[in-house]
């Protein structure tokens, strides 16, 4: 008899509060960020993210290795499949309505859902 390992799936909620640009933090759990399912009630912005290293106590601007900030083209109810290599270092995240230098407050509570799955 083999050993199999399960495949877990996850969705992890996060609402980005009206009037504000920037998610709770969110603990991934040891787990990589697959895609993004979006509400139907999104005031128009794309997602940008902030990343802790230290457990959530200081948090930096989430870049490439081409110096340019990692953004994500978003719209209302739309799943956006994301490369989860580039998150495969992230424990802590917040997601951004909008950019670091343009933050979006949404106009609603936006509830979106994170995919997160095992390797």
């Amino acid at each position: 008899m083999r050993n199999t390992v399960v495949n877990v799936l996850e969705a992890l909620p996060t609402t980005i509060s009206s009037g504000q640009s920037l998610s709770p933090a969110l603990n991934l759990g040891g787990l990589r960020l697959f895609g993004i399912a979006m509400p139907a009630a999104w005031t128009t912005a794309n997602l940008t993210f902030q990343v802790s290293s230290d457990g959530g106590s200081t948090w930096n601007n989430m870049y490439d290795a081409n110096g340019n900030e990692v953004s994500v083209i978003a719209a209302a109810s739309r799943f956006i499949a994301l490369d989860p290599m580039n998150f495969a270092s992230i424990q802590m995240l917040k997601v951004r309505s909008g950019t670091s230098s343009t933050p979006v407050n949404q106009g609603q509570d936006s509830s979106l859902s994170l995919m997160l799955r095992t390797i």
